[in-house]
């Protein structure tokens, strides 16, 4: 029977073909239009992660009551065994050590007197190692507004808005006053090898970003660092895994009695991050489940069309003695065949657009161009293992619906309408 009824819309495109596009498309838009939503969501998730909080975070525990003021007093010793150790107990996580600081950048003149000078905020990353984790990360590189990354010691990147402020151009030596972690004045020469622009006003005043072997040399932090930050090796944070980790290390590390003890954070629970991670959840269910039955109507709606077109064929069909239930029958089937196809089409195609959305995504760096470090120039699909079946339930619930409630009418068809529909 299915054969028969299969061979029959192959050859009957008037009633297969319609449906089936419809069908496709509909399905298609929403696999593309859920990959997209959740990639989009998560990229504002993952620039906070990148550029402060991690996917978790560790300090030590005294670090943590002040994170914002980033006490370098309080940082955590041993690094350079400890990040290792770490790396080897949670192999899903890739670490990075960060010092984040504060300071006064100082701009001799040609005599070696000052001048210009000007309150700094800093940051030390890894940038010499020949990994680019983390300027990747960050998205320096892309947003450099002159000159390059560091590529020697003792280089550093300031703000494009401060290097302004200070007159100071790329190839120019300052000085950076500060205090190193034992509350000493420090001072530690550099050369500007670049300028970027965050997009910020605040940290645009004055930023600078130089490789952690200097930052150490410069606040006499040797073998310490203020935060080691992780990330999951597969580029997108999970809140439930993150939590379930930090659980296991703080259970191992952490000790109420010890200031120093290692105490480690996942995003949500840093900087009111849990808010904005449970609320994008949410956002994206909504705007998903809406686009879902918006579409679940237009094809509930492309289905109940379908059947009521062919009220003359089945009233002919009822007139040469079919009976109801097998016309019935074999219009629910029809309308299985051409579901469960089309829906299969629309997720194949969906998926397709959805790969290339998430490998290649969407440049829209032209609307955003004071935004390049804290916003991504490129926004990226995300294949989650909902975008595999989000389109083809609805797709092909709803023609099978609108089938439904199109073949009740055939049991309305009464002997004399059909003369008299056929007379017509």
């Amino acid at each position: 029977m299915i054969r028969f009824l299969f061979k029959g819309l192959i050859r009957d495109r008037n009633r297969s073909l319609i449906p089936l596009i419809v069908t496709a498309t509909g399905v298609m838009l929403t696999v593309v239009f859920h990959a997209w939503m959740t990639g989009v969501i998560g990229n504002s998730i993952e620039f906070n992660a990148r550029f402060a909080a991690g996917h978790v975070k560790i300090m030590t525990s005294a670090y943590s009551e002040n994170a914002g003021q980033s006490p370098n007093d309080l940082a955590i010793l041993g690094t350079d065994t400890l990040t290792g150790i770490i790396s080897s107990e949670i192999p899903e996580m890739d670490f990075a050590e960060r010092i984040y600081f504060g300071g006064l950048i100082d701009v001799p003149d040609s005599a070696g007197e000052t001048r210009a000078q000007g309150p700094a905020f800093g940051i030390g990353i890894d940038m010499l190692s020949g990994r680019n984790d983390e300027t990747e990360r960050m998205n320096i590189t892309s947003s450099l507004r002159s000159g390059r990354l560091p590529m020697t010691r003792n280089e550093a990147i300031l703000s494009s808005d401060f290097a302004d402020k200070l007159k100071i151009n790329p190839g120019d030596r300052f000085t950076l006053v500060g205090s190193s972690m034992y509350g000493e004045l420090t001072m530690h020469n550099f050369i500007l090898c670049g300028t970027v622009e965050f997009g910020i006003t605040a940290l645009d005043k004055g930023t600078i970003i130089a490789d952690i072997q200097d930052v150490r040399e410069a606040l006499n932090m040797y073998d310490a660092t203020g935060e080691i930050l992780g990330f999951f090796r597969t580029g997108t944070y999970d809140d439930e895994q993150a939590t379930m980790i930090v659980n296991r290390f703080n259970e191992k590390y952490f000790s109420a009695d010890d200031e120093f003890s290692m105490l480690m954070k996942s995003l949500a629970q840093q900087n009111n991050m849990g808010f904005l991670v449970e609320y994008s959840g949410k956002l994206k269910a909504i705007l998903v489940a809406v686009f879902v039955m918006a579409m679940s109507l237009i094809l509930w709606n492309a289905g109940l069309l379908g059947g009521l077109r062919r009220y003359g064929e089945f009233g002919m069909r009822l007139a040469i003695g079919e009976e109801k239930g097998h016309v019935y029958k074999t219009m629910l089937m029809e309308s299985l065949i051409i579901g469960f196809f089309g829906s299969l089409a629309g997720v194949a195609a969906g998926m397709v657009i959805a790969l290339y959305l998430q490998e290649h995504g969407i440049d829209l760096g032209i609307m955003m161009k004071n935004a390049s470090i804290m916003m991504p120039h490129l926004f990226r699909a995300q294949i989650t293992p909902e975008t595999w079946y989000i389109g083809f339930v609805p797709g092909f619930l709803s023609t099978q619906m609108g089938a439904l409630l199109a073949g009740i009418g055939i049991y309305r068809r009464q002997t004399a309408q059909l003369f008299k529909e056929l007379e017509a």
